[in-house]
């Protein structure tokens, strides 16, 4: 079998590259993601004296797909943009957490700033 000329190669390479479309632009916010399924436990933050934090389980929700989640037996969906989730149907409709890690989340103040409510995965199912 005879190889194909350096050259030749490379100009096929270029004209298959060239034909191909430019990638969509990014969503504003930053690239739609998703959370790990999962059981994420909500809380504020304890104190010194006293639990280590305070559980908040009406917080408390259950990714069940790339775009749902289960809170108090309530489906509902959510939208991830960048570091930014965005409850947009469901019990939690309308809350907004800030991921600081895969697992973990701080809600989003009315300012925009970190809250002190945290939500972390307590379990993979």
């Amino acid at each position: 079998m005879k190889r194909a000329s350096l050259p030749v190669v490379l100009l096929a390479l270029a004209a298959g590259c060239a034909s191909a479309e430019p990638p969509p632009p990014p969503v504003q916010g930053g690239l739609i993601s998703t959370l790990p399924i999962g059981t994420y436990s909500c809380e504020m933050a304890g104190d010194a004296g006293g639990l280590v934090g305070k559980p908040l389980p009406e917080y408390e929700f259950h990714i069940v797909n790339a775009s749902a989640y289960k809170a108090g037996g309530i489906r509902g969906s959510y939208l991830l943009t960048g570091d930014y989730l965005t409850m947009t149907g469901g019990k939690l409709k309308g809350l907004k957490l800030h991921r600081i890690k895969d697992t973990y989340l701080r809600k989003v103040e009315a300012d925009g700033s970190d809250g002190e409510m945290r939500c972390v995965r307590s379990s993979r199912r």
